[in-house]
């Protein structure tokens, strides 16, 4: 049987990864600084990926490890070194105890300092174990996705926005659904590329989306207006101000619509076949 770890677990793709790996028949445990807070239906070992703390026990016997940590939000300068200390001593337990694979989830290539230090982070990873997947997956679209937060509470809490110029950049929104499908079938998958990406059946730049968002949840047509005076930083302190995402979270959120994110690379078949379209996808995040 293989054994799996996730860390990250008690994040919302992480979570909800946990029910397919069980389903798909593996051993699957957790790790989380706090496991009793943790409510999730695996083993969980406590263990930090910054200090390296329980990391070595945590891995002894595990074949496969998920890697779902990301440094999103607190201080602008210091998260790019927290993610490469993170990978770092993660990389390097990983390697002591014999791990096969490491799968990491990061995004589609864009132009923001938080994308380039989820590319780094996958390099570290590859310098400790050869059998490292990047995936790499575009805007998720779920009830606990961070994206989908801020453009269901825009739509839902402006009758009118006047909004930055990536209003009208191309994304290719995904279904968390397919995602954790994507990323459990990596458990198993006998010769995974070292890159996978990962999108929806449909592309769509911001405004569409926020256009079929309101369609779909019965709201009348919201206008919207670009200007190009909106700096990400005032961007974010917008979506602060507007949504329950915070400020320092909304920044890279922001700064990641500034260049499209399309799938150039279709994966393998298995990996994400027949994926929803934008409107299923959010009529399941809707409930």
């Amino acid at each position: 049987m293989t054994t799996v770890l996730v860390t990250g677990a008690t994040g919302y793709v992480g979570g909800t990864l946990l029910q397919p790996l069980l389903d798909a028949g593996l051993d699957v445990r957790a790790l989380a600084r706090n496991p009793d807070r943790a409510n999730l239906p695996v083993p969980v070992f406590k263990g930090d990926v910054i200090s390296g703390d329980g990391l070595d026990e945590a891995l002894d016997g595990v074949d496969v490890a998920y890697y779902l940590v990301h440094s999103m939000g607190g201080k602008e300068t210091d998260f790019e070194e927290r993610d490469r200390k993170g990978a770092r001593a993660f990389g390097e337990a990983a390697s002591r105890q014999g791990v096969k694979r490491v799968v990491y989830l990061g995004g589609l290539k864009g132009e923001s300092k938080h994308l380039e230090s989820r590319e780094e982070v996958a390099t570290i990873l590859a310098d400790y174990v050869e059998e490292t997947v990047h995936v790499r997956a575009a805007m998720v679209i779920g009830e606990g996705s961070a994206s989908f937060t801020m453009l269901r509470s825009l739509v839902e809490r402006l009758p009118a926005m006047v909004t930055p110029r990536w209003i009208d950049t191309r994304t290719q929104p995904i279904a968390v659904t397919d995602v954790v499908r994507a990323l459990a079938a990596l458990a198993t998958h006998e010769d995974p590329p070292r890159e996978v990406e990962l999108g929806g059946a449909d592309v769509l730049s911001y405004r569409e989306m926020m256009e079929r968002f309101a369609a779909i949840s019965g709201l009348r047509k919201r206008p919207v207006v670009s200007v190009p005076v909106l700096t990400p930083r005032l961007s974010s302190y917008w979506v602060g101000f507007v949504t329950p995402v915070d400020a320092t979270l909304a920044r890279p959120l922001v700064e990641g619509l500034s260049a499209e994110m399309i799938v150039k690379n279709p994966p393998p078949p298995g990996l994400n076949d027949d994926p929803k379209g934008f409107d299923d996808a959010v009529r399941a995040a809707l409930g």
